[in-house]
């Protein structure tokens, strides 16, 4: 039960995490900023627990490594090209999309010999890649299509496979998943503070009243839960499990962008939700038939 409690409470956090990126933008609070503060956030509370719990992080060559690549695919680079996208293309066409990765992974660990090739996973990969489509030709064909964003946006998933596949096979030993992931968000929390540094960007913070700091302080904790858990799950439930999260937050992301932001529906969403719906579930059920054999 514990791999399904996580992928249940990670995936929730993963689709309020986009609407909150959304009411950010509305209070005029940039992506980086947001994301930079956010993440610094969570990794306090992980590292506050880190330390009660005597888990500090392992620090070494093999450990410092993980936490860089760990956190720029899967932390710093998804998420701020995730939370930039979305005044553009909207928080329900993002949380859409990340329902992908589950696709992205699998073809990622049949190509690493992770896995064995299977006809009903496969078959959940082609239904899901033709739900993304069906979504992308909706989004292009839409009066106020804007092609970079869209196409950013689609990348996002990516990054975020490669992570689920890099985290599995350069797992440090010993390591846990309370030790882990706080070091993973000092090295995001890291990065992005670099970027603000850069000319063009900022990390400034509207102080004309407390909401900007409360959507910061929310996301935070936010992430230190998502982070956690999305640790947690790819210990006890490898790679192509972890990546169901993104599916989860899909379920609880877009009706919450639709129903409670206001969004309007994206181009194609009932036929593209259904192919990729059918995708992730071949692709789960496949995965369970093998598993009892």
């Amino acid at each position: 039960m514990l791999p399904l409690l996580c992928l249940l409470a990670g995936g929730s956090l993963l689709g309020l995490s986009t609407n909150l990126a959304k009411l950010a933008g509305e209070v005029h609070l940039s992506p980086l900023a947001f994301l930079c503060w956010s993440i610094i956030g969570a990794a306090l509370v992980l590292m506050t627990v880190s330390a009660l719990r005597r888990d500090l992080p392992p620090v070494n060559v093999r450990a410092l490594k993980y936490y860089a690549v760990s956190a720029l695919v899967g932390v710093a680079g998804s998420n701020l090209i995730f939370f930039s996208a979305i005044p553009h293309v909207g928080a329900s066409f993002v949380a859409l999309i990340i329902s992908l990765p589950p696709l992205l992974t699998y073809v990622g660990a049949l190509a690493l010999q992770m896995e064995r090739f299977k006809m009903m996973r496969a078959a959940g990969v082609a239904a899901a890649l033709a739900g993304a489509i069906v979504l992308a030709v909706g989004k292009f064909s839409a009066p106020d299509a804007d092609g970079f964003w869209i196409l950013l946006a689609l990348a996002g998933p990516v990054l975020l496979a490669i992570g689920n596949l890099y985290r599995t096979l350069r797992w440090p030993t010993g390591a846990s998943p309370d030790a882990l992931a706080p070091g993973m968000l000092v090295a995001a929390a890291l990065m992005l503070l670099s970027v603000g540094l850069l000319p063009g960007f900022s990390l400034a913070v509207p102080m004309h009243d407390s909401l900007p700091l409360v959507l910061i302080a929310t996301q935070s904790v936010v992430f230190a839960g998502m982070f956690l858990l999305l640790f947690m799950l790819q210990k006890t439930g490898g790679p192509v499990l972890l990546s169901l999260l993104g599916s989860v937050g899909a379920l609880v992301g877009v009706p919450v962008a639709i129903f409670l932001q206001g969004e309007a529906a994206p181009e194609g969403l009932m036929p593209g939700a259904a192919l990729i719906a059918t995708g992730v579930a071949l692709l789960t059920l496949g995965k369970t038939k093998s598993e009892r054999r």
